[in-house]
């Protein structure tokens, strides 16, 4: 038998789901062996009969580039002479001896859809230019950095209407990374997070039912291309937030579906191998194998192009056994969760937060506690959490017309109850712009002025309430017609004077967000926010401050209008003495207005500020500047411990992985050692 390019140590790594760069020895390899370069190609198919390799190298010719299979379920070939930029694909003789075409479930690159082979690519010889960047966000704790995200989709950002030839008219991962990020950056957006670009074959899929878990679409260019792009963002300071699809992947014949004649990354139990609603197969997440494919495909996209963080897509389908099933089946303890679902994001958020400075991001919908907790203390280990609750309130109040908003008040103010509960980063993301919901702009009740204002201040509500925080494209000027991924957003919008001005409002916003650190340094921190009026419901008006854990200092009063009406004067209680400064007001006016604060009790505080509100209108006011009195600097150093050992903890958090053996003892190992995560998740507590 032939040196095995897969070792005893590789298979030993794979097998118990640990073999974390597991992408630098699946797929197709370009290397050199006995002086003479070509590609080495390594599949796992533990139940096909044969397999061999079909490309535009060897003419589409079946059994002429033919693997060998180097134990009991992996294949191997080294084709010599074979260089960067040849198609091919896997032809499988699967168990009952049909033959299937399959795409490389490793390849690190594709043709452009209708066409699916894979793609021989090199992926070392991008030269990276973002040390500076890197090395500053070495050990950060992101937890206390601003997070302003743009969510885009790259194909309908922007046409190129030059190519009158060409159909789709995208632009490229070149020319996107130079707009984009003049974009962001004139805005003050600190991240972008790019929506599906794992390759995929439906663009009405939106990206999110992958077929290529290594590779970036080729609907905007080749990876180096896109190694470009995520370079040129970080040159400028733009962190590049990453989709993901860990629970699913659809049915197209040349993807992963039924690989070798088994169900093989998909579960084999009916009543959990799909999902109905979507149409896609679910991942077996019981299957070491299957598990170590989703976690190497996370760390290569942190370690081959440099992503700051992962957006896991559909986390609540995963957690839950009957997610969108009619007929499901219970676990072993007769609940509703998936239990290999949750020893997989533990083992996952672990070694990812332990090994890299990069970290995972739910969008889950569930009613799962300790979704941001660590592992540890019986937490899932996410980064941060998509808060739909805020967004489902938030949306079903200002959808209302303003007399009767007053009856939904509470829609606003009891977000607050449980926001310090996890990590949470506020969405207003791009499902909530499509299939007939309507955009942002045209959620709001009355006329085009009154959509303005209402929108304004929601902005600035948004902004003032704890988490970070992520805004769809398009929405940040007021896009009128919902998003439609086949066409592009409505720019020549930005020349309306309404709608540059729900630009610029939120462009302020932006920048005061990223330059106060209480409205960014907030999270799992209950005493950073305080209501001064949760129940002014009569005037539809909300009034809070964003204060430090220790004191008043640099803190910021919000008050919000979410009515069409004057309010003259409005009192509001505040907690020191001294000239509040206006930073903001809606209105967009660059009189200045200072207001003295009255010794006079209001809204339980000793003082207060009087003022007149306009319709709709939102201000942000800055609290004087107050020495720090003993107390306070001993709170400040307490809070600051504190926060850094959280971190610490964070990153030295951990969960069972086998215990290594020396590589001549690999095949005596237990396979036990691989049921041990699951039996550990299984101890979870199953709250719902």
């Amino acid at each position: 038998m032939k040196e095995k390019f897969f070792t005893d140590l590789d298979r030993y790594y794979f097998h118990h789901g640990v073999h974390y760069d597991l992408y630098e020895k699946m797929g197709a390899h370009l290397r050199e062996v006995d002086g003479v370069w070509g590609v080495q190609f390594v599949l796992w198919a533990p139940n096909a009969r044969a397999v061999c390799v079909v490309s535009d190298g060897n003419g589409w010719t079946p059994w002429k580039d033919v693997m060998e299979k180097m134990d009991d379920c992996m294949w191997e070939l080294f084709v010599p002479g074979m260089c960067e930029g040849v198609k091919y694909k896997y032809l499988v003789v699967r168990a009952d001896g049909s033959e299937v075409m399959k795409a490389d479930p490793y390849g690190f690159a594709s043709e452009l859809r209708p066409a699916n082979a894979s793609v021989v690519a090199n992926l070392e010889t991008y030269e990276w230019g973002d040390s500076e960047y890197r090395s500053a966000k070495k050990g950060e704790n992101f937890l206390e950095k601003p997070m302003a995200v743009y969510e885009v989709h790259l194909g309908s950002w922007k046409k190129d209407h030059e190519k009158w030839w060409d159909e789709d008219k995208f632009l490229d991962y070149r020319r996107l990374a130079h707009e984009i990020c003049e974009y962001v950056k004139y805005m003050g957006y600190t991240h972008i997070e790019v929506m599906g670009i794992c390759e995929y074959p439906f663009d009405g899929s939106w990206g999110y039912q992958v077929t290529g878990y290594f590779a970036p679409t080729a609907r905007y260019g080749k990876p180096q291309d896109f190694m470009y792009f995520v370079d040129y963002m970080h040159q400028n300071g733009i962190g590049v937030i990453l989709d993901w699809v860990p629970a699913h992947f659809p049915k197209d014949e040349f993807g992963l579906s039924w690989f070798d004649g088994t169900p093989l990354y998909e579960y084999a139990d009916p009543l959990r191998a799909e999902y109905p609603q979507w149409g896609t197969k679910a991942f077996d997440l019981g299957k070491p194998e299957v598990s170590n494919f989703l976690i190497a495909s996370a760390f290569f996209w942190v370690n081959k192009y440099h992503i700051d963080a992962l957006r896991a897509d559909a986390v609540a389908a995963m957690l839950y056994n009957s997610f969108g099933r009619e007929q499901w089946r219970p676990n072993q303890y007769g609940t509703d969760f998936n239990m290999e679902s949750f020893a997989f994001f533990r083992h996952l958020n672990t070694v990812l937060r332990q090994r890299t400075d990069a970290f995972i991001i739910a969008e889950d919908s569930s009613i799962v506690s300790g979704v941001t907790a660590p592992a540890k203390n019986d937490g899932l280990g996410f980064g941060l959490k998509w808060d739909m609750g805020w967004m489902n309130d938030t949306i079903r109040y200002y959808n209302e017309d303003p007399v009767f908003r007053r009856y939904k008040h509470h829609l606003m103010t009891s977000t607050f109850d449980y926001v310090f509960d996890e990590n949470y980063i506020l969405v207003l993301s791009h499902d909530e712009v499509v299939h007939g919901k309507g955009t942002m702009f045209n959620k709001m009740s009355g006329n085009h002025l009154d959509k303005i204002g209402s929108l304004k201040t929601v902005y600035t509500m948004m902004m003032g309430h704890p988490g970070k925080k992520l805004l769809f494209m398009g929405q940040d000027f007021g896009q009128e017609a919902e998003w439609d991924y086949k066409g592009e957003l409505q720019w020549h919008l930005c020349d309306d004077t309404g709608h540059r001005d729900i630009m610029n409002c939120y462009r302020s916003l932006l920048h005061i967000y990223t330059k106060y650190p209480v409205l960014y340094n907030d999270t799992g921190r209950k005493n950073v926010f305080e209501w001064i009026n949760s129940g002014d419901y009569l005037r539809n008006i909300f009034s809070f401050i964003r204060r430090n854990p220790w004191n008043y200092n640099n803190a910021l009063v919000f008050i919000c209008n979410f009515a069409p009406v004057f309010r003259e004067p409005v009192e509001i209680g505040v907690p020191v003495s001294g000239e509040y400064k206006r930073i903001f007001t809606t209105y967009a006016e660059d009189e200045p207005l200072n207001v003295t604060a009255v010794k006079k009790e209001c809204d339980g505080r000793p003082y207060r500020l009087v003022f007149n509100l306009r319709p709709f209108e939102s201000m942000i006011f800055e609290v004087p500047f107050h020495e720090s009195t003993e107390e306070e600097l001993a709170e400040e150093k307490k809070v600051r411990s504190r926060v850094a050992k959280e971190h610490k903890d964070a990153k030295s958090d951990n969960v069972h992985v086998p215990k290594v053996p020396e590589p001549e003892k690999a095949k005596a190992s237990s396979e036990s050692d691989a049921e041990k995560p699951a039996k550990l998740a299984a101890k979870r507590k199953t709250t719902k």
